[in-house]
């Protein structure tokens, strides 16, 4: 095994050296009192005297780790994170919640409070040493990494990166934590020697029980009214043509409930678009694949008698507290292995009449749905609003097949179409908001040659530190195209109110108490601040243009671009979806 020796001023310099070694690419960090030894050893390495990951500095920590998150899923492999102490670990917690549901791993660290309070290097020297210190930092977050440690030696830096790297990269994927005291990262100078390449690689993933896929094979094949829900597939792009595969092969129709990634192309023959709801009834076999909610019990009216199948690599979701979905059969296995066995289980029991008639009704379902939706989309041609739905639209008429499409709002990409897997990411189940700025300007930086926009709405743009994201765009040359579905309320929580109480106070009052957001700013001067390009949209004839304008920016002037694009909220339709 080949051996790297170098000559390290501390052991930050050695941290660094290992992340690079091991494929890591950036670090982004938001730096603190803690951050001496990594900015000298960043420093050195800028002068060519060292080797470490490339530096970004994200001015707010949930910024920064929807970076690392969106840099992930452009690149597939995980980024380095570090913050400032306890204060800098919890402004990034909300990121963190949306990495470890969605199975992101990323390097976290964090610095500790220095130990000493003199006579070492690195011990306090200013008075936020003393308040800064908790009994138990890593006690804030323990809950959703996948590992937590404290770096208490130099000699170790190895083994703790190495470690940390494993188990993020292991099946089911997530963050882990690493703390590093000061005193620590500033000790260790001298000779360090580490390996060129990990002894400590990943677990490989889960493969599927042959007994299970076999049952699920046989009720699949038996089955008159299968179907798939997916939430989370899709996460690895080239996974998609093994579902496109077996779908078509056996005709299988599926859904993409509250769909994170493209799990299909949408002009597959069994994409049966984003509702489950009208489908469950009838459905006879359920296959639920890397999806923590395929249904809502409470909405959603599900065949007693159907046989329900769960896969994935944590196909119980054994983090979350409570989770009772009926489950006759549940196959751990990463996606991609269990689609692969599951179609060739079915090439030996299926028949041939149940996949025929499936396809036929199935197909005939298909061109019912794009009738709708063509006939939405001409009614949309004619009427002056400027709804999301219309915003859809608009979108899909200029975006690329290869652009891809950041949403944190209420898109409906039923009015959009995805061919290639990678092109569309929506968020995480966890909802910590602010996620969706980042997420681009991660994308973009992983993936530098494609065209980035990032769908938000009013409120999640203010969540994802606009001024900070900006500047980072700026900064680092990373053109992202922002359009905020600017409702001037926050919506989810006007739906879940009428939800609730459909006849109540909050359904006859114009303005119910902490859901409106007025007055509006105009928040497409805040990217102007940074030299970017902003714009506000208040009319449906307005927004094709408007789109071209801003795409023109990112594409040929490389600069960022905002559209404020003012759309309509119906109190009539959420009361209309709440008796539903």
């Amino acid at each position: 095994m080949t051996t790297t020796d170098i000559d390290v001023s501390n052991a930050a310099e050695a941290l660094l050296a290992v992340l690079a070694a091991r494929g890591v690419d950036y670090i982004f960090g938001n730096a603190g009192t803690d951050f001496p030894p990594l900015i000298e050893a960043l420093a050195k390495a800028s002068l060519g005297g060292a080797r470490a990951p490339k530096p970004v500095t994200v001015p707010h920590e949930n910024l920064g780790i929807a970076m690392a998150h969106g840099c992930y899923l452009a690149t597939g492999r995980p980024q380095a994170l570090m913050l400032h102490v306890n204060v800098g670990t919890a402004n990034a917690i909300c990121g963190l919640f949306n990495a470890a549901r969605e199975n992101i791993p990323i390097f976290l660290a964090a610095g500790r409070t220095p130990i000493n309070e003199d006579d070492a290097l690195g011990a306090r020297s200013v008075f936020i040493h003393w308040g800064q210190e908790m009994f138990d930092q890593a006690g804030m977050l323990r809950e959703v990494v996948k590992w937590e440690y404290e770096l208490r030696d130099p000699r170790q830096v190895e083994a703790v990166v190495d470690r940390g790297l494993s188990l993020a990269m292991s099946e089911p994927r997530g963050p882990v934590y690493l703390t590093l005291p000061r005193e620590v990262l500033a000790g260790g100078a001298g000779r360090f020697s580490f390996r060129a390449s990990s002894r400590r690689q990943p677990a490989a993933a889960p493969a599927p029980d042959a007994a299970a896929v076999a049952q699920a094979a046989r009720w699949l094949a038996e089955a008159e009214r299968p179907l798939i829900v997916t939430a989370s597939f899709g996460r690895e792009a080239d996974a998609v043509p093994l579902l496109s595969r077996l779908a078509e092969r056996h005709a299988l129709p599926v859904v993409g409930y509250r769909p994170r990634y493209v799990f299909l192309p949408s002009d597959h023959s069994m994409h049966l678009g984003y509702e489950p709801g009208p489908l469950l009834p009838d459905a006879d076999v359920i296959l639920v694949l890397d999806c923590d909610v395929p249904w809502i019990p409470k909405l959603h009216k599900v065949n007693p008698a159907a046989k329900v199948i769960h896969v994935g690599a944590d196909p119980l979701f054994s983090r979350y507290p409570m989770r009772t979905f009926p489950c006759d059969l549940a196959i751990t296995a990463a996606s991609r292995l269990a689609l692969a066995a599951l179609d060739d289980a079915l090439a030996t029991v299926a028949r041939p009449d149940r996949v025929a008639a499936r396809r036929e009704r199935i197909m005939a379902q298909c061109a019912k749905q794009q009738e709708a939706r063509a006939a939405a989309v001409a009614r949309m041609a004619g009427s002056p609003r400027l709804n999301p739905a219309r915003l859809a639209d608009a979108l899909n008429r200029v975006k690329r097949p290869d652009d891809i499409i950041v949403s944190e709002s209420s898109l409906p990409v039923g009015f959009m179409g995805f061919t290639q897997p990678g092109t569309y990411f929506g968020t995480s189940p966890a909802g910590g908001l602010g996620w969706g700025l980042g997420a681009a300007l991660g994308l973009k930086l992983g993936a530098p040659a494609r065209r980035v926009i990032a769908v938000v709405g009013d409120g999640s743009y203010m969540f994802g530190n606009p001024t900070p994201a900006h500047y980072v765009a700026a900064a680092y040359d990373l053109p992202v195209l922002t359009v905020i579905m600017n409702n001037r309320m926050w919506g989810a929580v006007r739906r879940a109110t009428l939800a609730m109480y459909p006849d109540g106070a909050a359904a006859k009052v114009n303005r119910a108490p902490l859901t409106y957001l007025e007055p509006t700013p105009d928040y497409e001067r805040i990217v102007e601040a940074s030299g970017g390009y902003g714009e506000k949209v208040a009319s449906a004839d307005e927004l094709p243009a408007a789109l071209e304008r801003a795409l023109h920016v990112v594409e040929h002037e490389g600069r960022q671009a905002v559209l404020n694009v003012l759309t309509e909220y119906s109190d009539s339709e959420a009361l209309s979806d709440a008796r539903r």
